[in-house]
């Protein structure tokens, strides 16, 4: 069983999503504010927690960056966050803080259970699964991706990516050379359309770059193709 965690002050939305989610077979607790969450965080090691990010105290921002300081594995732990309809700000903030995916409250339960399962089926599936041809390692110079072992290494040192953001490199590690529109990267990973107002591939590839780039700036792996998207670059240092 897969155990769920919900950081989020409002009681009545926690009651009728631990009785979804507990059908659904999931385990599931509730954290009804940010310091609490934190300590459940660490206390139960959750496969995922739903984090809203508008709560008294430690809102959710804060929750997440907290989350992302803390020791291995529990600071890889995915997060999925509620935000406020008609307020992208805040989900490119909290993309910024390491979040894998959000939904924008009001949301249809089984959405979210949607979003749950596909980052929980990113976070364990094997490279073989995902491309069952595919060698376990991609290797671009000094940058390494290990698909199995879903780790990114550069010159030996291991990059902090989130799952999600693993899987965006991946796609376009596949398909180096080739430019990608923002919408054929999206829906390779996720596999659902972009929303017209969706900023998060840009806040996703600014993150992988401050990973595997030696200058952000000035990025050599990761290039932008104005007007239409990105390509990986075929040679690396």
């Amino acid at each position: 069983m897969q155990n769920l965690l919900l950081i989020d002050d409002d009681q009545r939305l926690g009651g009728m999503l631990g009785d979804y989610l507990r059908a659904q077979g999931f385990g599931f607790q509730h954290a009804p504010d940010g310091r609490a969450g934190l300590s459940q965080i660490q206390a139960l090691k959750p496969d995922l927690v739903i984090l809203d990010l508008m709560m008294p105290g430690i809102d959710g921002l804060e929750v997440c960056k907290q989350l992302r300081a803390l020791q291995l594995p529990v600071r890889h732990t995915p997060v999925l966050m509620l935000t406020a309809k008609g307020d992208p700000m805040e989900r490119v903030v909290g993309l910024e803080l390491g979040a894998d995916d959000y939904v924008a409250k009001p949301f249809e339960p089984r959405e979210l259970l949607a979003r749950i399962k596909a980052i929980l089926r990113r976070q364990g599936q094997p490279a073989a699964e995902t491309n069952a041809s595919a060698a376990q390692q991609l290797v671009f110079g000094s940058l390494e991706i290990d698909r199995d072992a879903r780790v990114v290494r550069v010159a030996g040192q291991a990059a902090e990516l989130t799952s999600y953001q693993f899987d965006l490199l991946v796609a376009l590690a596949e398909r180096a050379g080739r430019v990608l529109t923002r919408e054929q990267i999206m829906e390779a990973v996720r596999g659902r359309e972009l929303e017209a107002f969706d900023r998060s591939i840009d806040v996703h590839m600014g993150r992988i770059r401050a990973a595997i780039e030696a200058d952000v700036k000035e990025p050599k792996r990761i290039l932008t193709v104005r007007g239409v998207g990105y390509v990986f670059a075929k040679q690396q240092d």
